[in-house]
């Protein structure tokens, strides 16, 4: 795939000294609640850490780094921050998974209803707040609420600038990856909005290119391609 660095990360949900953070998402949405149940908690985070330390002791053809996806949550930067500091690793990614206790990226039925309009203020003003909160190395996937397909009615602009203006002065990158269009290349487009770019480039934020592989054939998806795509913007 010429890859030269490879990234290794878990999603902090996986592990159960996070699941604290789960609480107010669980108790206001049953979807989230079953979800929780079936899918969190049941990776050991000393084994994780362990493992980090074996790869860091051989040598490679290509850089690997490792780190954590945590979910942002407004109220719980503390707690990411007491659960975080000194675990070792090389970066953490801060990334949206929920507007408020919503789930938009888990299945496009639970969009049926929804208010888009809102979903979309609140994705993107506590993406602000996950720039802002000093919390990460970078910002994962930062148009993710567009993976079905939905679209606000006026326009993002301003929500780009301030997100970009926070991730420049915090020195966060911004991640672009394919994952979106892998799980959704009906709907969502490769890479991120052309307008989030520019916004992200007029203020110097850097951006990565990665897969978001959740298993070792999606490593490396297209990011040969959102690479040309993107490189003249």
């Amino acid at each position: 795939m010429k890859l030269t660095e490879i990234r290794l990360l878990e999603h902090n949900y996986m592990f159960p000294e996070f699941a604290p953070m789960y609480d107010n998402v669980c108790s206001q949405n049953g979807f989230v609640r079953d979800w929780f149940q079936h899918k969190a908690g049941f990776k050991d985070l000393r084994g994780y850490l362990d493992l980090i330390e074996k790869v860091r002791g051989r040598s490679y053809p290509v850089t690997i780094k490792f780190g954590l996806e945590i979910c942002y949550f407004k109220d719980s930067e503390d707690f990411i921050r007491d659960h975080t500091q000194d675990l070792g690793l090389d970066f953490l990614l801060g990334s949206m998974h929920f507007a408020d206790s919503f789930a938009f990226d888990h299945n496009a039925d639970l969009w049926q209803g929804v208010d888009v309009d809102k979903v979309f203020r609140r994705y993107f003003e506590d993406s602000v707040l996950l720039a802002e909160s000093g919390l990460f190395d970078g910002i994962g996937h930062p148009d993710q609420i567009k993976m079905f397909g939905h679209k606000a009615t006026f326009p993002l602009n301003d929500y780009y600038e301030s997100l970009a203006a926070a991730l420049s002065k915090n020195n966060m990158y911004a991640d672009q990856n394919s994952g979106a269009h892998r799980r959704c290349p009906d709907t969502a487009e490769l890479g991120m909005n052309k307008e989030l770019i520019r916004a992200f480039n007029d203020h110097g934020v850097p951006v990565i290119t990665s897969s978001d592989a959740h298993c070792p054939e999606d490593v490396g998806y297209k990011i040969e391609e959102m690479s040309r795509c993107f490189s003249g913007i």
